[in-house]
């Protein structure tokens, strides 16, 4: 099994760099649509029913499918004897900060499915807050991959 993810890491690597793309996409613009959803659409409405389905394919289609490619493409080079260093301090915080978008994924699922059951009670403002926890949490997984400052 190791022979084989020696023998295709550029490409675990691609599908990697593909699917936290396609991931850091959605998590980035699903906050925005809820800010729009939650200040500017009737409950009820022909709108918030084009924005409940907007913001559900977008979890479903390409999120959660980006989420998992993500975890399994990073997994299989984690499991590749030499990639990494766990006696450095930079690949568990690596590892914490996936890990915390990967909360603040379900967080997002939890605050669809109270749009889709006409059921949220937070603003604008939080949802426009809650989308900096992303880019955050991205500046931290880049520098610690890139500098590997520790």
């Amino acid at each position: 099994m190791i022979d084989f993810l020696i023998e295709f890491y550029p490409w675990l690597k691609a599908g990697h760099i593909i699917s936290v793309i396609s991931w850091m996409a959605g998590i980035f613009y699903l906050p925005r649509l809820f800010v729009h959803h939650s200040e500017k659409v009737a409950t009820g409405s022909e709108t918030d029913g084009l924005f409940v389905m907007m913001e559900s394919k977008l979890l479903k289609v390409i999120m959660t499918p980006a989420m998992i490619a993500t975890w399994g493409f990073g997994v299989s080079m984690a499991l590749i004897p030499g990639v990494i260093n766990w006696g450095a301090i930079w690949p568990w915080v690596k590892l914490f900060s996936i890990i915390s978008m990967t909360v603040f994924h379900f967080w997002l699922v939890g605050r669809q499915k109270e749009f889709e059951q006409s059921r949220n009670v937070l603003k604008g403002q939080t949802y426009r807050i809650m989308n900096e926890v992303p880019t955050v949490l991205l500046l931290v997984i880049v520098i610690m991959v890139v500098v590997r400052p520790f």
